[in-house]
């Protein structure tokens, strides 16, 4: 099973207003998979982007089948976190290899446009997230001034914190594991069809590597409990 990372449509709806809370399970598994209660409080509208931005990433590429269609995004993934979580970075790259393909130039530009949609992710989640994070640290320095505040409100705001701050890490996670993903593919593609293509492929893939890292490099990824296969 891969750990959970997504590259995009595919025929998935991404309408938030239509799905309200529809990815409300990843910040629940995110601090499930740890031992923690998720919060009890309703997700903001920043919130709720963030996991709808951050499932898009979470979704390992090629992994829902077509009937499936948007219930799809209501079918929890494990966090990188649990124990029995592996990660094969050969996964995406076998499919695209084995899957028919009218030329192995189409296979050079479906891993092109993988890679692309994920850069394309990336300014929008970061600009989320760092409002959530802006929002979180005024929500902490005000619990010290709020009157009579119950211990459990106080449990449920740290707990939305730690929240949204795995959701974020997830990510991280799952794009440093589709860099590798990506490069796996390409080596083998350079090997089965060398094709002029794989200087621009290569370009971009270590195009995301470098934004993803200097988006993220403010939040480290916590203890990654990842198999490696392969």
């Amino acid at each position: 099973m891969l750990g959970g990372c997504a590259t995009g449509d595919f025929g998935r709806t991404r309408d938030s207003a239509l799905n309200d809370d529809m990815h409300r399970w990843v910040g629940a598994e995110a601090t499930g998979s740890i031992g923690r209660r998720p919060s009890d409080f309703q997700l903001t509208d920043y919130e709720r982007t963030l996991r709808d931005q951050a499932y898009a990433f979470i979704e390992p590429p090629h992994s829902r089948p077509y009937w499936k269609g948007v219930f799809g995004d209501y079918e929890p993934i494990p966090a990188p976190w649990r124990r029995k979580v592996h990660f094969d970075p050969t996964f995406y790259g076998r499919q695209l290899i084995d899957e028919p393909h009218r030329s192995h130039a189409s296979r050079y530009g479906q891993l092109i446009n993988d890679v692309r949609n994920d850069l394309t992710r990336l300014d929008p989640f970061f600009t989320t997230a760092g409002r959530v994070a802006d929002f979180d640290q005024k929500r902490g320095a005000s619990l010290r001034y709020i009157t009579d505040l119950e211990a459990r409100e106080r449990a449920d705001a740290l707990a939305r914190m730690k929240e949204n701050a795995l959701v974020v890490q997830w990510v991280g996670i799952c794009i440093q594991q589709r860099v590798a993903s990506y490069r796996w593919a390409l080596e083998r593609l350079v090997i089965h069809a060398p094709d002029g293509l794989a200087a621009e492929a290569d370009r971009l893939i270590t195009e995301l590597a470098a934004r993803s890292a200097a988006g993220l490099g403010a939040t480290p990824v916590i203890g990654q409990v990842l198999t490696v296969k392969g």
